[in-house]
This record gives structure tokens, C-alpha cells and sequence, in this order.
């Protein structure tokens, strides 16, 4: 199946059959599925009316289990207050999680999942094994939100949320939050130092010069997160080459890691790794610990990770940070394809349906209430991140200079943004750990350059040659 992808977000479509021959359990993230069940039942309802789309049935209890990471799980606790003024006596319990996958595919072979869930993380269930046990949510999308607006109508224009969530032509993934991934780092001290955020691998190897001649650090990485470093490169090697560079990746073309471009690129990297721009023994470091050795310690200039950052340190940020946004790097601006200002952003953590669950119209009404202006305006004031409802962020991103760069990445970005990170494909075939486990070494300077082209290749031989995950093409646009 071909999935043709918007400039603001990728279409993650996916033709998953179903899966034969899987363990019953899956303990690293995409790393296999589940004995499927037969196409559920959905659950009792009461009577649908235009202010109660669903039906759901008055003084009912809803349950949600939500991933607690970066965003932990109480905006959805709030969205819950939301849904319960307007339908009084209704009762959402949310549970937090941190192993989706270990935790909820026991409830989804036992036919009792929750109503709603956050399906994020690292170890997310991969959606190609519960495909048939999830919930439609066309009727969400074409539903009106509290606000008096169509679903559909109330998102950021651009991003494709349907296509996203759209998997062998069944839409059932409804991702929440739009995520920009850009280096972080702390405007008070670059403008003391009288730095220059790097826009060229060569301008970050001569600010690493800088750094180290005060005793600091250009990078630094934990080791839950070496997938982040990955992801830079790719994102570098799509603006440098463009993005037949990385659609091959992600499509397992053979010798798609020897790509000329991604090789440079990885060369330009090894020498900044060599070069001692990365606090040592990243490997060994949980990765908050890492991340506070930048925005607390500042030992570290500069981070690259997802928008959700802020809001993940925020007990762990030095005062005065002014924790600011800048795109990933490139070789050379003169040859690129996307300018330096083009960024890798789309919609994220994903939102799922049960059709099992016991409270169907519970879990639906509970999304649809996420999906209001107050739960959204929530979201992005106590989370410093926007969500996918549109005019929910002021200017000044409520006062975060994280959240009001980020949104002006996304400005100047325009309709050079890309999304090929939110195919999730390593995940999604399952050979996501096999990967971090690379590119801990390769940060580590265990690996030279071609062990890493050569070990990539071989996880994408590896899902290539898996019979029983249904193989996605993706498409990106031409750019130019």
C-alpha cells in the first residue's frame, strides 16, 4: 500500500493484515504482536441525540489508561471535569502508564481493554496487532465539539490527522499533540557567551570549540533516548538531500543507509563524536539525568528532542533558562534541497478506541471532550505544547519561550515542513530497540561510521524479510 504524505505531516496509513503466527505478548516496542481476537462487538449504548453523538449512558464510569511521559496524564484528568459539567455524574478514572505494551496487551487478549487509550511511548502496541479490536472514529471526527464546531474543522489546517491515524483504509488512531523536533537550548547563555545557534555541522564542531574552552559540552544524551541522535541525522540528511534521502530508509530499501548524503552526514557526526563534543557516558545515563545535565547543570549547549521537552524538565531547568527552539543542521546550505529553517514536525501521541471496551461511547465522548478549547488551551498552558485544535496558543506561548519559538519554527518552517519521523517505522517493524542499541555505541565512539551504516541496513534487511508485519510505502512530497 502506497501512503501519499502532506508537507505538514506524513499520512502514517497502513495496509496490516492480519497477523498469524505472533507470541502472545510483546516486550520491546513494535516487537511483535498478539494472537488476534475476532472483530468485537462494540458495547452497549444509550440513545445518540446532536449534544450526546455517542450515546453515552448518564452516570456511567469511563476508564482511560494514558502513557505517562513527557506530558504525564492529568490534562486528561482535566478533560474529564470538562466532560463531567456537561454530563453530570459521569466518571472518568485515568490510569497512568509508563509500559503500554506489557500492560495493556494482557487486557486486549482478555477482551477488556479500557475505553480510551494513549497508545505512546516506548513501548507501544504495535497497531498492526490489535487493528481489528479497535473502534472507528469517523463518527469523532465528523462529530461537533463542545465549542459548537465540527471536529474536523476545529484542527490546525495541514497536517492530515486522518490520514495519520488511517490504517488499511480503517481511520482508528487519533494523534493529540503537534510535536516539532529542533534543538533546545538556553537563550540567557548564548547571549552571554555571545553565541550563535549552529545552522552547519561545521558551525556546531567550531561552537563545541567554544564550549570546551569553558569546560562544557557541546551535546549529551541518555540512553533511552539515543534514538533522538537519529533522528537529527535523518532529519539533517532530508534537508540536505531530500526526501527520496530518507523515504528509502523508511521504505527498507536495500543500501538505503549507504546513501551518499547520510553517509556525509554521519561523517560530519562521528567527527563531532570524536572530537569530544558529547558529555561521556551517555550510554549509562537515564536519559532525564542526561537531559538535566543541559537544562539544569548546563554542562551541555544544546539538546535535540521533541517540543515536549519543556514541559518533561520543567522541575529540572536552571532559572532564567529561556529555553528556546532552533532546526536541526546541515551540511551545506548552498546544495541543500530545504533550507536550514525547514523542521521536522506533525501530530503525535496517539489516541486509540477499543471497540471492546466497556464504556465505547465513554471513550469517544472522553476524546471529543479533549478535543474542546478548554482542554486543548489546558494542554498547551500546563503543558507548553499545542495540541492539534487550532487558535488554543497565544503569541507568547503563555509566557514560555519554548512554546512561542517553537510556534515560530513552525511559521518560518511553512510549507517546508516535513514529517517522515511520524512514520514510526522502526517501531512499527519492530526493530526499534535493535536500533537504539546502535546508536548508544556509535554515541558512545564504539562504532565507526560504516558499523552503523552496516547495522542499520541489517535491521531493515531483517523487517524486510518479516512476512508477518504488512509492509507500508510511503510517499513524500517533491520538493522545489
Amino acid at each position: 500500500m502506497t501512503v501519499r504524505t502532506s508537507r505538514r505531516l506524513l499520512a502514517g496509513a497502513a495496509s496490516a493484515l492480519l497477523l498469524f503466527g505472533l507470541l502472545s505478548s510483546c516486550a520491546s516496542p513494535g516487537g511483535g504482536g498478539q494472537e488476534q481476537q475476532p472483530p468485537a462487538t462494540p458495547a452497549a449504548t444509550g440513545a445518540a441525540a446532536a449534544d450526546n453523538p455517542f450515546g453515552l449512558v448518564a452516570g456511567s464510569s469511563i476508564d482511560a489508561v494514558i502513557f505517562d511521559g513527557g506530558y504525564k496524564t492529568d490534562y486528561v484528568d482535566y478533560a474529564g471535569t470538562v466532560l463531567a459539567q456537561k454530563f453530570p455524574g459521569t466518571t472518568v478514572n485515568v490510569t497512568a502508564s509508563t509500559n503500554i505494551s506489557a500492560e495493556m496487551q494482557p487486557r486486549f487478549v482478555g477482551g477488556n481493554p479500557p475505553d480510551l487509550l494513549d497508545n505512546q511511548g516506548a513501548q507501544t502496541i504495535p497497531i498492526s496487532s490489535i487493528l481489528n479490536q479497535l473502534a472507528p472514529l469517523d463518527d469523532v471526527w465528523n462529530s461537533t465539539n463542545y465549542d459548537g464546531v465540527k471536529v474536523s474543522d476545529a484542527v490546525i489546517p495541514g497536517i492530515n490527522i486522518k490520514d495519520t491515524g488511517t490504517y488499511d483504509g480503517k481511520f482508528v488512531v487519533l494523534p493529540y499533540v503537534l510535536t516539532v523536533w529542533a534543538f533546545y537550548y538556553s537563550d540567557t547563555l548564548f547571549q552571554a557567551n555571545g553565541w550563535t545557534p549552529p545552522k552547519t555541522w561545521d558551525e556546531a564542531s567550531a561552537l563545541c570549540d567554544q564550549a570546551k574552552a569553558k569546560g562544557l559540552y557541546l551535546f549529551t544524551w541518555g540512553k533511552e533516548a539515543a534514538s533522538y541522535w537519529k533522528y537529527l541525522a535523518l532529519d539533517s540528511s532530508y534537508k540536505q538531500g531530500g526526501p527520496s534521502v530518507v523515504e528509502d530508509v523508511v521504505n527498507l530499501k536495500p543500501g538505503a543507509w549507504s546513501n551518499p548524503t547520510i553517509k556525509d552526514v554521519l561523517t560530519k557526526f562521528k567527527g563531532l563524536i570524536d572530537k569530544g563534543c558529547f558529555i561521556p557516558g551517555g550510554a549509562g545515563t537515564q536519559f532525564t539525568q542526561a537531559q538535566a545535565q543541559w537544562s539544569n547543570d548546563q554542562k551541555a549547549l544544546m539538546y535535540f528532542t521533541g517540543s515536549w521537552i519543556e514541559n518533561e524538565m520543567k522541575n529540572a531547568t536552571a532559572d532564567n533558562f529561556k529555553m528556546t527552539a532552533s532546526p536541526a543542521i546541515i551540511i551545506d546550505p548552498a546544495t541543500a534541497k530545504l533550507p536550514f529553517e525547514a523542521v521536522d514536525a506533525g501530530a503525535d501521541e496517539k489516541y486509540v478506541v477499543p471497540a471492546q471496551g466497556a464504556n465505547l461511547a465513554g471513550g469517544k465522548e472522553l476524546l471529543r471532550a479533549m478535543l474542546s478549547k478548554d482542554a486543548a488551551s489546558n494542554f498547551a498552558k500546563t503543558r507548553l505544547a499545542p495540541t492539534i485544535v487550532k487558535d488554543t496558543v497565544p503569541a507568547d506561548g503563555f509566557g514560555s519561550t519554548a512554546l512561542a519559538s517553537t510556534s515560530q519554527l513552525l511559521a518560518t518552517s511553512g510549507s517546508n515542513t516535513f514529517s517522515w519521523s511520524f512514520t514510526n517505522y522502526d517501531n512499527y517493524y519492530g526493530i526499534a530497540t535493535d536500533s537504539l542499541v546502535l546508536w548508544n555505541s556509535f554515541l558512545s565512539g564504539d562504532k565507526s561510521v560504516d558499523d552503523l551504516i552496516k547495522g542499520e541496513e541489517g535491521l531493515n534487511a531483517k523487517a524486510a524479510a518479516n512476512t508477518a508485519v504488512a509492509k507500508i510505502t510511503y510517499s513524500f512530497p517533491a520538493v522545489g
